[in-house]
């Protein structure tokens, strides 16, 4: 079984996610055999009954889902609902979903959440089937409703990562970041070594930053915060590009904060030990993170483009978006 097959696409490249689907006939022919007629319980002790084969199952759907070929997603979904039936809590998540994709107007949309509502009355607790009703909102145009929602399911299971890093994205949607910074350190308090939701976190304070007073302590305090946010995320996962891209923004922008206090000494500067609030970062500090970020990201775009070993993982997108930030940077310095 191809590996790619095992590895899910929904944050996968185009790219992949189209070889992905791609492989859906080979993969469906792949599986029929005279075995697979064996009645029950025969066909559960057969050698290609794994957990392997049905999340390739699943991620051959999503892929189909996401390409457009919406046969071969309906072939996937039919073998995983003969094979754990319609009861089954993530089957149920996955019709939900090809239903919402096939979708061709706001009442059959409307009917999809009817169809939600119906299985939540029955059975509050599918948390899974929540989260997706949750979703559908959201694409809808219903943030509010949404987040009610989320808040409902996280008063029930107030562990849920995955819930509180969708309530923060529709948080951040409604322009309400301390909620959001909120959620987020709820994350990490379940996911404390998630590096990419520190890097999350870094990012929200720094856009909430960007909404204070220019030379505030506050504001200050909030993008040395993230800072350090970014730092945590690059020192869990070394060549994390969107940690040292985001290490990289917010010391540019430090450095021309830190340059203000020297103008107004009655900006707040020091640590708060009631509130146990850190000290900002000396300028000299903040001055060579700047740089390891710039050598890294240069280190990264030149080694990513070229697809050497190792360091072909990145995404397109994200490479020339560290590219552009280090031309800026350049044309900066010529200036």
């Amino acid at each position: 079984m191809s590996t790619t097959l095992l590895q899910p696409p929904t944050t996968a490249s185009p790219r992949t996610t189209i070889t992905l689907s791609q492989q859906a006939t080979h993969f469906f022919a792949a599986q029929r055999t005279w075995l697979t007629t064996l009645p029950y319980p025969l066909n559960r002790l057969l050698p290609t009954e794994s957990q392997e084969k049905w999340l390739a199952y699943e991620n051959v759907f999503l892929a189909c889902l996401r390409t457009g070929d919406n046969d071969a997603a309906y072939t996937a979904l039919q073998a995983l609902t003969a094979r754990f039936g319609n009861d089954n809590e993530r089957v149920m998540v996955l019709g939900g979903l090809y239903q919402e994709a096939t979708a061709s107007s706001q009442a059959e949309l409307e009917e999809v959440m009817r169809s939600y509502d119906e299985i939540l009355k029955e059975d509050p607790t599918v948390f899974a089937l929540r989260k997706r009703r949750a979703a559908l909102l959201k694409s809808v145009g219903k943030p509010t409703e949404a987040i009610g929602d989320l808040i409902k399911m996280l008063d029930a299971s107030p562990t849920d990562a995955e819930a509180w890093a969708e309530l923060a994205d529709l948080y951040l949607g409604q322009g309400l970041y301390e909620q959001a910074v909120y959620c987020l350190e709820e994350v990490l308090l379940v996911m404390a070594n998630a590096w990419n939701m520190h890097a999350r976190l870094g990012e929200v304070l720094f856009l909430s930053a960007g909404k204070m007073e220019a030379g505030s302590g506050d504001k200050l305090k909030t993008l040395s915060e993230s800072m350090r946010r970014f730092c945590r995320s690059i020192e869990l996962c070394d060549d994390y590009l969107r940690g040292y891209y985001g290490l990289k923004i917010t010391t540019d922008r430090l450095l021309e904060v830190l340059d203000g206090v020297k103008q107004k000494p009655q900006v707040a500067s020091t640590s708060d030990p009631v509130t146990g609030d850190l000290a900002p970062p000396s300028l000299a500090a903040v001055k060579k993170l700047s740089q390891l970020a710039t050598a890294k990201l240069a280190e990264i775009v030149r080694r990513g483009s070229a697809g050497e070993k190792g360091w072909d993982g990145y995404n397109e997108a994200e490479l020339g978006a560290a590219r552009e930030l280090l031309d800026r940077d350049t044309q900066k310095i010529q200036r």
